[in-house]
């Protein structure tokens, strides 16, 4: 099962992850309130659908302008006219079929000063059988096509369930991301985090691209994409209740 950006940020946020302030939007009604409650100067506001690649997109109506699925503001007004464009029209992504996937909510989310963007996930590798991370500094990219052109720009870490991210594997996955000073003090902390949200969760893969690094030199987590283990879902009552809303 997957959910929506948005909902996956909340999750990891009650786990302690850096994230943006952020609000959803399910109509243009509710955008003047929700902008009104971040700071700016700089937002952002996110298609959301089911589907990766949404900055890079293209809506199939041509009132929705040239812009993909993820669009910079930097008024109130400026939100308001990026909210008329998407809502209720079509993206089209790589990982869409031709006809797109209708955009019926919006995430609208305060803006970060970007410094550098990497690629860090958790899924189950086959491999081994045990959750693993996987690593790049190349963030904001496909990852298979960083592993096509670029593979040893990625790091594949499995962790051992008895032990959980130890402070090696920590290390091991900040040397990786080339993190240093506050970043390197983040990651240290990030990284158990989002193993512990995996594992009590049931997630069958957790990808944050980008997984930032900011100008003030602090971690970000700036998308977040989350699946569950169908099977598991009977323990979660609270993500299932996602799945409608």
């Amino acid at each position: 099962m997957n959910i929506h950006e948005y909902q996956a940020k909340a999750v990891l946020k009650s786990f302690g992850a850096p994230v943006a302030e952020g609000v959803p939007v399910l109509s243009l009604d509710d955008v003047q309130k929700a902008v009104d409650t971040l700071p700016g100067p700089l937002w952002v506001v996110k298609s959301q659908i089911h589907a990766g690649g949404r900055g890079k997109g293209k809506f199939l109506e041509a009132a929705a302008g040239e812009k993909g699925g993820v669009r910079l503001a930097f008024s109130k007004d400026e939100v308001l006219e990026h909210a008329k464009a998407m809502l209720g029209h079509h993206l089209v992504t790589a990982q869409t079929s031709d006809a797109g996937k209708q955009v019926n909510r919006l995430y609208i989310e305060d803006g970060a000063d970007i410094d550098r963007e990497l690629y860090l996930s958790l899924l189950v590798d086959r491999a081994t059988g045990r959750p693993a991370f996987v690593a790049s500094t190349e963030g904001g990219m496909d990852i298979e096509e960083v592993a096509h052109e670029t593979p040893e720009k990625i790091l594949t870490l499995p962790i051992d369930p008895t032990s959980g991210v130890t402070d090696a594997d920590a290390a091991q996955l900040c040397d990786a991301l080339k993190l240093d000073g506050a970043a390197r003090e983040d990651g240290m902390k990030l990284f158990p985090i989002l193993y512990k949200a995996f594992i009590e969760k049931d997630m069958a893969m957790l990808e944050i691209n980008p997984l930032i690094v900011m100008e003030n030199g602090r971690l970000r987590v700036l998308d977040a994409k989350v699946s569950f283990d169908g099977n598991a879902l009977f323990r979660h009552p609270d993500i299932v209740e996602l799945r409608d809303t």
